[in-house]
């Protein structure tokens, strides 16, 4: 039976360079993101954490970073004890201009068996792509409230 994994296709009217600095720059993702920092220098091997409210929530490792094209990194959560137990899994962005269009890719894998760690997932990416493509077709991000998320203990 293949790994449960999440894909999510959007498209968005921008860059390829402008995607790629939303992704990777804290200025960008604190207003997609849920006020989230994604802190690191993007070089294959350097950590990863990502930081909302002043603690970190998940932290990685970069494995792939290929200016405008792909970027991949490993993802632990930390906060939830039921979470932290789960296995590392991987995150990959795939950008691919089309025109004025870049078609955004992410995927998110490596989820073992119930994962609880999907199941919010599944719920979050889908809010902070919406926030991402918002934020660069107009220049503000689509404020999302938590609790439309349904996600246990993020309200």
């Amino acid at each position: 039976m293949p790994k449960p994994e999440f894909a999510y296709v959007t498209y968005i009217e921008t860059t390829p360079d402008k995607l790629w600095d939303a992704l990777t720059k804290s200025a960008f993702t604190r207003q997609y993101w849920f006020d989230t920092e994604l802190q690191s220098d993007w070089k294959v091997g350097s950590p990863l954490a990502l930081v909302m409210g002043g603690k970190t929530t998940d932290t990685g490792e970069i494995l792939e970073a290929d200016r405008p094209r792909r970027l991949a990194y490993t993802f632990k959560h930390v906060l939830d004890e039921d979470m932290r137990k789960e296995p590392v899994t991987k995150v990959v962005f795939t950008l691919e201009a089309h025109g004025k269009i870049v078609k955004l890719t992410v995927t998110h894998e490596g989820f073992g068996a119930g994962s609880k760690l999907l199941d919010g997932i599944s719920k979050g990416w889908p809010a902070i792509l919406s926030g991402l493509k918002s934020l660069l077709e107009t220049g503000k991000a689509v404020t999302i409230p938590p609790a439309a998320l349904g996600i246990d203990g993020f309200e």
